[in-house]
Parts: structure tokens; sequence; C-alpha cells
């Protein structure tokens, strides 16, 4: 999946947008694992982009506004031995957070009644209810 990532619709991401960078992975590992440089490190200048569309890219900017820096949004992978496969992770995960922070608010909630004979229905059940607790009690024994 290289090339520009999808986010939604035909919105997508122009790989000349993101920055790539890689590190050494930590963790447990065997042989060659600690000269491999398999962390990958994505970012996009979400608050600088001509990708998205200004409604798009104000909704994000304000969704995600506790994870970026400077207008930038980052992401990590490290979980796969191979680089090629953590960069295809982390793509992914960048296109699924920014459409998720790029999706319409929901419908407000339309506020409904309450019928009037579930209403009387409850409050029947709890005299019901009541009555038979009240019988319970043992004072009328002997």
């Amino acid at each position: 999946m290289s090339g520009p990532y999808l986010i939604r619709g035909s919105v997508s991401l122009p790989e000349a947008e993101l920055m790539w960078r890689f590190s050494r992975s930590s963790g447990p590992g065997g042989q060659h694992v600690n000269t491999s440089d398999s962390q990958v490190e994505l970012r996009f200048d979400l608050a600088g982009t001509q990708a998205l569309p200004p409604v798009w890219r104000e909704r994000a900017l304000r969704r995600l506004a506790g994870r970026l820096t400077d207008g930038v949004v980052s992401v990590r992978a490290s979980e796969h031995r191979s680089q090629w496969r953590n960069r295809e992770a982390a793509a992914v995960r960048l296109a699924a957070l920014l459409a998720e922070a790029t999706a319409p608010p929901p419908k407000p909630r339309k506020p409904t009644r309450i019928p009037r004979g579930i209403n009387e229905r409850r409050l029947r059940e709890k005299k019901q209810r009541a009555q038979t607790k009240r019988g319970r009690s043992g004072r009328d024994w002997g």
C-alpha cells in the first residue's frame, strides 16, 4: 500500500507531505535486531496541508489538539521486525486517525416523551411489589 493513502471518499494523503523518520526499535530481540532501523515515525503537517478540505482540516485540528506539536501529528509503529511493514502500519494508523478526526459530528438526539401507559404500568407494578413486601412483615403472626 504505497502511494497516496486514502482517508475517506476521494480525499487522500499525498506522499510528498508525509515525513518519515527511522530509528532502532527498543525491546527484546535476537541476532541482528539491534543494528536494523525498524521503528518508524510518520509525521504529517495538519495545520499547513492543502490536501484536506478546509472544513475537515479545522475539525481535525480541534479534535487532535492534544496530539499536535506545532500543528504536526505524529504516529509511531514498531510492532513488526520489518521496516517496510512498520511503514505500512504507521501509514494505515495515520489514515485511520485522520478519518476519525475528520468525521462529521453525530446527529443530535431527538428528545422523546415516555408514553403515559408505560409510566402508569410502572407505578402500578411498584405498588403491587410494595404490597407484596408489606405482606411479608411478621407483625400479624401471632
